[in-house]
């Protein structure tokens, strides 16, 4: 069971990595909540992997530790406000430059010009 589990955590940290090195936004913010699910399958997997075992010692025997059950929920709600947070991030460049793509080279990007008929409505003058 140790090795599924070290097995899984792995390879959603591969792929969580291997995703944010690309360059397009849609590919970094499922890298990123890969890489968050990573970490939260470890947390949780630290606490030891036992079934139908109470979360406190009350007697001599196997026990499951509350604390990475703990610290996996607040990195489950942590997680979220960070995708949250990164989605909004590449919506907004998105709409500024027409594109998803990331250009690490080009320090001025060019913004696009709007439209000629989204300015002004048809009949209007300036």
């Amino acid at each position: 069971m140790e090795f599924v589990v070290a097995s899984s955590v792995g390879l959603l940290t591969a792929a969580g990595i291997y995703l944010m090195l690309r360059m397009r936004t849609f590919p970094v913010v499922i890298g990123l909540a890969l890489l968050a699910y990573a970490v939260n399958v470890f947390l949780f997997a630290s606490g030891r992997l036992t079934l139908n075992q109470p979360p406190v010692q009350i007697y001599d025997g196997p026990w499951s530790d509350p604390l990475p059950q703990a610290l996996a929920l607040t990195a489950i709600v942590i997680a979220f406000g960070m995708t949250a947070f990164t989605v909004i991030l590449a919506l907004a460049s998105y709409l500024t430059t027409g594109t998803d793509q990331l250009d690490m080279e080009n320090t001025d990007p060019e913004i696009a010009p709007p439209a000629a008929g989204s300015a002004q409505k048809s009949g209007e003058r300036a």
